[in-house]
């Protein structure tokens, strides 16, 4: 998937990864993709639960080799 700006989230444990995916979307565009890579299994529902509040789409995710990548949208 294409995106705009990518995000390396691995170590860090809750809520860092969605603090600094709050803070990297600050300086995105409407529309653009951010790729969030972490390896908090937490960061699963974390992710769904960011985006349903903020009124950002997670438009994909997936796990890749013991790390989660999700695809974000600005809303």
């Amino acid at each position: 998937m294409n995106f705009d700006k990518e995000l390396n989230a691995r170590g860090l444990s809750c809520p860092l990864p969605i603090v600094k995916t709050k803070k990297a979307l600050v300086d995105m565009a409407s529309g653009q993709i951010l790729k969030v890579i972490s390896t908090d299994t937490g960061s699963v529902k974390d992710m769904a639960a960011f985006a349903e509040q903020t009124g950002n789409a997670l438009v994909a995710q997936e796990e890749v080799g013991g790390e989660f990548v999700f695809y974000m949208k600005k809303g």
